[in-house]
Parts: structure tokens; C-alpha cells; sequence
């Protein structure tokens, strides 16, 4: 009986011993090969805010849209000469000078107001012509990051409610196109 309950014991260890060795198997190299995911998040709202391409675009358009500002401010100036002079009633010898003074008003309004979404809309695409170069550059540089320092993952983040810093690497974007900027910028 003895021998009978030994036999018994060595067959479920030995059974017990080739569950756990083809667990050990199955496990082990996903365990072994398993490496850390990593993965990084980028804030392009700030990289289009202070990164030098950024600002060389906004200081560029600026520059571009300074003369037609000027005259919508000119504009601006008129209509409000043109109103006080209506309220005031100074240069006004009769009723249809009022009247001609009210169309002129009117007139430079429309004008104002046309000029005044002109420029809006064709700011708007100027900025998103610039900001669409900043950001295949941005992507670029991303792209290189992500090889350089192995990145598996890079996610555009804007609203994210957290994120760790060890994972933003807007920064390093933000440095790697300045020293493309200024790279760019020497003779």
C-alpha cells in the first residue's frame, strides 16, 4: 500500500511538475520579450505659439497685413469724424447736405465693414497657409524624435485633462525646430 500511494504522489508531482513547466514555457517568453511601451504627447497649440517658426509667421503676416490695417484704422477715423460732424450739425447748411453727409456715412461704413472681413478672412488664410508648413515641419521633427529616442506611441494632445511630463515632449519639438530656425536663418 505503501509503495501503491507512492507511485500515486510521484505521478501527481510529476503531473503537477509538467502543468508548471508548460506554463513556465507558454509564459516566460512573452514575460521575457515584454518590453515597456513608450509614449510620448505633444501640445501643437503651443508649439504654433512659441516655437521661432511660430513667431516668424505671426511677425511675417503682421508685416504683410500692417498697410491695410492702416487704412481700416483711416477708415475707422473718417466714420467717426463723419458721425460727430452729423451730431454736431456743423458744416451742414441744409437738409440735403444732411441727407448727402448720411449717404457718405453709410457708404464708408458698408466700405469699412466689407474691408474689415476681407482682411479676416484672408488673415485666416494666411495664417493657415503658415501654420499648415509650421506643422508638416512639426511632424517631421516628431517623426525624428520618435526614431531617435524609440517611441512607439506620439499622441497630439490639446485638451488632455492629464498628462505626465515625463511624456510631453513639446519642449524637445519646440527646441528641435528653433535650432532648425536658426540653422535656417544663417547665411
Amino acid at each position: 500500500m505503501k509503495n501503491l500511494l507512492n507511485k500515486r504522489l510521484q505521478q501527481i508531482s510529476a503531473q503537477f511538475m509538467s502543468i508548471f513547466a508548460v506554463t513556465l514555457i507558454l509564459t516566460l517568453p512573452a514575460y521575457l520579450y515584454a518590453e515597456e511601451i513608450k509614449i510620448g504627447v505633444v501640445n501643437t497649440e503651443k508649439i504654433l505659439r512659441e516655437s521661432m517658426p511660430a513667431v516668424a509667421a505671426q511677425k511675417k503676416i503682421e508685416k504683410e497685413f500692417q498697410v491695410r490695417e492702416t487704412r481700416i484704422r483711416e477708415l475707422s477715423v473718417r466714420i467717426r469724424a463723419l458721425q460727430q460732424e452729423l451730431e454736431k450739425g456743423t458744416g451742414i447748411a441744409d437738409e440735403e447736405g444732411r441727407r448727402l453727409k448720411e449717404r457718405d456715412l453709410a457708404g464708408l461704413s458698408r466700405q469699412y465693414q466689407r474691408a474689415q472681413q476681407q482682411i479676416r478672412e484672408d488673415l485666416s488664410l494666411r495664417q493657415n497657409e503658415e501654420y499648415g508648413l509650421i506643422l508638416e515641419r512639426t511632424n517631421q521633427v516628431i517623426n525624428e524624435l520618435a526614431k531617435k529616442y524609440s517611441y512607439d506611441l506620439i499622441l497630439q494632445l490639446q485638451d488632455s485633462v492629464y498628462r505626465s511630463a515625463r511624456i510631453d515632449i513639446t519642449d524637445q519639438v519646440i527646441k528641435a525646430l528653433n535650432a532648425q530656425e536658426s540653422v535656417a536663418g544663417k547665411p
